[in-house]
């Protein structure tokens, strides 16, 4: 058997900067980021390969390429014609200060052209595509997530998804594998009247129903739901204490995407990227966790059935 390996689909990466102070001097942290970086570093983490299609370009681009190019990862990038995208960030007082930030410009429509062609391809090579999404909507528009996991999935590509609003409905009306989304999220889309069980409980079922075979709801440190051969679980991880709230969701949706690609089944998945996201907020790196300590602490994880609403 081959080394397992993950598709991420990251349209729009992001050149971050952090200026953080742990002793008496300032600490100037230059990294990639985004919703799919973070993931993908994680899948690496826990075994999987990836292979990482994306979009660079303009200054901030040719300082965001090299960074992008780490161990366990395939780097398989489109020029931009336009610079990509950039945040600084001041957490010198312990929490998040944003100094200024650019999501980075549309794409255009040759650009779109050649990055679709090649996630389908390393997707359909990969076995299994992760579809994140873009730091603002306007960077790039649902229907290409629409036809990039319906055509997947019509050829056998197990399609894992970690979007919300008009993207959210695109990979929903196509169909897939698996749909993982925050709780906050889903009140904002007005998908949950508000984060009770029983609200989670419907959305979950409304996911299903709407296309996703498979669906997790993030909530915090309040433990996640999830939605597994049409039964509804309450997913119960070990109360750590958190550095960085930020990027457990990432992290989750990054430990099902490396299971299933190793063929591991859907509840072993969930229990590992439950593991994932619980060690995540232990640490100030997004996407990040040692392989051996998730491990010890998806021993720990349980999915308890819950009723329906």
């Amino acid at each position: 058997m081959g080394v397992a390996r993950v598709m991420v689909f990251a349209p729009a990466p992001q050149l971050t900067v952090t200026i953080e102070q742990q002793h008496e001097a300032p600490e100037l942290h230059v990294h990639p980021g985004g919703q799919g970086i973070w993931q993908t570093r994680m899948i690496t983490s826990l075994g999987a390969e990836v292979t990482l299609c994306t979009a660079v370009g303009g200054e901030v681009g040719r300082v965001l390429k090299p960074l992008l190019d780490f161990k366990g990862v395939t780097l398989r990038t489109v020029p931009r014609e336009t610079g990509s995208g950039w945040y600084v960030h001041d957490r010198r007082d312990g929490s998040r200060h944003s100094i200024a930030e650019q999501p980075g410009t549309p794409l255009t429509r040759h650009e779109l052209d050649e990055l679709y062609n090649l996630a389908l391809a390393e997707g359909l090579r990969a076995g299994v595509a992760v579809l994140s999404g873009p730091a603002h909507p306007s960077v790039i528009k649902p229907d290409v997530y629409r036809r990039l996991a319906g055509d997947l999935r019509a050829n056998g590509c197990k399609v894992i998804a970690d979007l919300c609003g008009k993207h959210l409905e695109a990979v929903l009306d196509a169909g897939l594998h698996v749909i993982k989304i925050s709780h906050e999220e889903l009140i904002a889309d007005g998908l949950a009247a508000d984060e009770s069980d029983e609200a989670l409980t419907k959305a979950l079922q409304k996911l299903h129903d709407d296309g996703a075979e498979s669906a997790l709801v993030s909530r915090a440190d309040a433990g996640a739901l999830a939605l597994i051969n049409e039964e509804i679980y309450r997913v119960g991880v070990p109360r750590l204490t958190a550095a960085e709230h930020r990027g457990a969701g990432d992290s989750m949706t990054a430990g099902v995407a490396a299971v299933l690609a190793q063929g591991g089944d859907m509840s072993q998945a969930v229990r590992t990227g439950a593991a994932a996201g619980a060690l995540n907020v232990t640490r100030h790196g997004l996407g990040t966790g040692h392989f051996d300590a998730v491990q010890v602490l998806t021993e720990r994880v349980q999915l308890t059935p819950i009723e329906k609403a």
